[in-house]
């Protein structure tokens, strides 16, 4: 029962994935729009930053501060199951 259920997501996905990638244009992101202003573009660096380094910063942040405030709760019940 396990591996029809998993079929059946993995081919709903799959069929999701596909239209959205037949559906999407990307060739109509070569025209431009009416009072369509885009500015300089990003550096490498600069795309790499906003991308990769800032999320990943951003997430171990996160990270650590459910560590940090998760903690106090699991030291009390460790130390009341120890006693018991």
């Amino acid at each position: 029962m396990d591996k029809k259920n998993a079929l059946r997501a993995g081919a709903l996905a799959a069929g999701t994935t596909l239209m959205m990638l037949l559906m999407s244009s990307p060739a109509l992101a070569l025209t431009r729009d009416d009072g369509d202003d885009p500015g300089q573009g990003l550096t490498v660096m600069e795309t790499v930053a906003q991308f990769v380094i800032a999320p990943t910063v951003i997430f171990l942040v996160i990270v650590g501060l459910v560590m940090v405030l998760d903690r106090s709760d699991r030291e009390q019940k460790t130390k009341a199951k120890a006693k018991a």
